[in-house]
């Protein structure tokens, strides 16, 4: 597992609320957890230790010290995996909604970690902790499509650097309410951590790059159909670019799109967002391999019903037929 981390911030002005529940809003943890951060000296101000009850003021400098969290094996279960690719280096999976990355607080068990594990053989360790095993990147939990796993150290390595310098091509299906202003745009927009929110992401001036390109494939009566390209790959990053110009993702329960399932026929707590197109330098041989995911019958449900085109359910893949693969469209 990871060490310690270190969370930092300083107030901009004075604070209406005591230490712990200033701590608790920041953490997106309880106020119970908070005092005890506080009462075990893993909080400062001003490099001095404060009581819980303290009142932080404007220019006070907050140092938290997050203890690692407790070792905790992460178990090999037999659950199914629709692999994609796979040789000796990297596998490629095609990861269904509802499925946890890697093994977290409230997801210890029935993750993608945990089903690779299952399956026996070698996994990259990286230095990334055996609860994070093999994984290049991630895909949200009710995201589903292609994701990249490293079954080396030498290929986690490579395909890290590929996906930093933008060599691996990753593009999603996304359903958005409404209509765009034009067929084309690009959302550049720096996200980070919701301040007020721990648990979400928002576009926050001091926040990492994070930029993204839309193409609408078909304009139905409520919504759009678009692939979406990342350049960059931040949590929950097409989600907050799209809910940034007044177009959230269906069914996106988060960050204002969750409304409206039954017009678009879309399961509870599932999103319209599928990773259904993977292109990346294989990590060894330096050869492209392409690869695709047609959409999951969830999503073509819902597809056919804003289409209102029954043939879309019988389609091998939708998304072709309305130009997604197509870079010209």
């Amino acid at each position: 597992m990871t060490g310690p981390a270190t969370h930092e911030f300083t107030l901009d002005a004075d604070s209406e609320l005591r230490l712990d529940l200033l701590l608790a809003r920041e953490l997106g943890t309880s106020r119970t957890h908070a005092a005890t951060l506080i009462a075990n000296g893993n909080v400062t101000v001003g490099n001095k230790r404060e009581k819980a009850s303290y009142r932080p003021e404007s220019g006070d400098r907050i140092v938290v010290v997050l203890p690692a969290p407790p070792s905790r094996e992460v178990l090999a279960e037999d659950i199914p995996l629709d692999v994609m690719f796979e040789d000796e280096h990297v596998m490629v999976v095609d990861k269904p909604a509802g499925m946890v990355v890697h093994p977290a607080p409230g997801h210890w068990s029935g993750t993608l970690v945990n089903a690779l594990k299952g399956r026996g053989g070698a996994l990259a360790a990286g230095d990334q902790g055996e609860d994070r095993a093999g994984i290049v990147h991630r895909l949200d939990k009710e995201t589903s499509g292609l994701l990249l796993v490293a079954k080396t150290d030498v290929a986690l390595r490579k395909l890290g650097a590929d996906l930093a310098a933008r060599r691996v091509v990753r593009r999603y299906a996304a359903l958005s309410w409404g209509h765009l202003t034009s067929d084309r745009i690009t959302v550049d927009k720096p996200v980070a951590r919701d301040p007020r929110d721990r648990k979400r992401m928002a576009i926050v001036t001091t926040g990492r790059a994070a930029k993204t390109d839309f193409v609408r494939l078909a304009r139905f009566e409520s919504v759009d159909l678009l692939r979406a390209h990342l350049h960059t790959g931040r949590t929950h990053q097409i989600r907050i670019h799209l809910a940034s110009v007044g177009h959230p993702v269906v069914g996106d329960d988060m960050y204002g799109g969750g409304g409206g399932r039954r017009l678009v026929e879309l399961p509870q707590h599932r999103h319209f967002l599928h990773a259904a197109w993977l292109i990346f330098p294989h990590p060894v041989t330096g050869e492209s391999v392409e690869l695709r995911s047609p959409l999951p019958a969830d999503l073509r449900r819902s597809l056919a019903a804003v289409a209102e085109s029954e043939a879309l359910l019988v389609h091998p893949d939708p998304l072709d037929d309305l130009g997604f693969y197509r870079l010209t469209t």
